[in-house]
């Protein structure tokens, strides 16, 4: 091999090491987050989710996290039942309830535990350019794809813990 074939080996095995390191570091974080407000790290990122789309059907939210709707049923009572959402009839289907998040008590509660990361973030960010923001902004977005593919191929039916 030669030798800028085995530096790229070399510094693609780096970076493969460091997502995964980002991976495990930024599941702590919302981890400790969430336990910070009394929620666990899955019910803190479903939130985050409600919180980004706005109100949904538990079926919506299932799919949107993959969870089953008997697992996103326990978890909208807990989100509840602390009063980080509310259920309401589906102003288009009365049929159809949706779950709308609080976003209030979220600003108030929730947001203040990022203060210190988002602003420590657009000191990091401030130090690249505008093409290597671009380049950054294109792998983060790739690389949030990948993970939206991979994690619906191993939640699909030829899983044997759903099937």
């Amino acid at each position: 091999m030669s030798r800028d074939l085995s530096e790229r080996a070399e510094l693609l095995a780096a970076n493969l090491q460091l997502g995964r390191e980002l991976s495990a570091r930024t599941l702590m974080f919302h981890a400790a987050i969430a336990q910070r407000v009394g929620l666990s790290a899955t019910e803190h990122k479903a939130l985050d989710i409600l919180s980004r789309a706005g109100a949904l059907t538990a079926g919506q939210l299932a799919e949107l996290t993959g969870l089953t709707t008997g697992a996103i049923t326990g978890l909208i009572d807990r989100l509840e039942k602390v009063g980080f959402v509310r259920r309401e009839k589906d102003p288009n289907d009365r049929r159809k309830v949706v779950i709308q998040p609080l976003i209030e008590k979220m600003e108030r509660e929730i947001a203040p535990l990022f203060a210190s990361m988002s602003q420590q973030m657009e000191k990091l960010l401030s130090r690249y350019s505008d093409q290597e923001l671009a380049l950054i902004n294109d792998f983060v977005s790739r690389s949030i794809t990948l993970l939206q593919e991979e994690t619906t191929q191993l939640q699909g039916v030829d899983n044997p813990r759903t099937s």
